[in-house]
């Protein structure tokens, strides 16, 4: 059985409501990355974009880090989208009607993506390519 290796990228501090970022993260975890980058590709919605480029950072991550992994047969096995905290550390206030104050929170969160290559997936070595000896043909 083949060790299987992880690659991560994050993005910390991410100016989106976790609650938005979990709607997308939800779409691309359990796919392939070519799937998962074609899936965001055609999202309408802000997160699309945040994770995107931590789809791709991962990539990235796999095939600077690790030698010889296929980077099109990673799967993403965690995207995850956490409640970071408020910006500035706190509420803030807007009028309301007859002096009111309403308040409203400007939310941040911290956007997670892992991928792993599948098990039984024979990594691509880029040194060395073993011939193989022709079939002897039988008398």
């Amino acid at each position: 059985m083949a060790d299987t290796q992880s690659f991560m990228a994050k993005h910390r501090y991410a100016r989106i409501t976790a609650r938005k970022a979990r709607l997308i993260a939800d779409l691309i975890r359990g796919r392939g990355v070519n799937d998962a980058l074609e899936v965001l590709q055609f999202q309408h919605k802000r997160a699309a974009s945040f994770y995107s480029k931590l789809v791709r950072s991962a990539v990235a991550n796999a095939s600077h880090n690790a030698e010889g992994v296929n980077t099109n047969a990673l799967v993403v096995t965690d995207a995850r989208a956490d409640d970071g905290p408020m910006l500035q550390g706190r509420m803030r206030f807007r009028p309301g009607p007859q002096g009111r104050a309403h308040p409203f929170k400007k939310l941040t969160s911290h956007l997670t993506v892992v991928l792993t290559s599948p098990d039984g997936e024979k990594r691509v070595s880029r040194g060395s390519k073993k011939k193989s000896a022709p079939a002897e043909a039988k008398a």
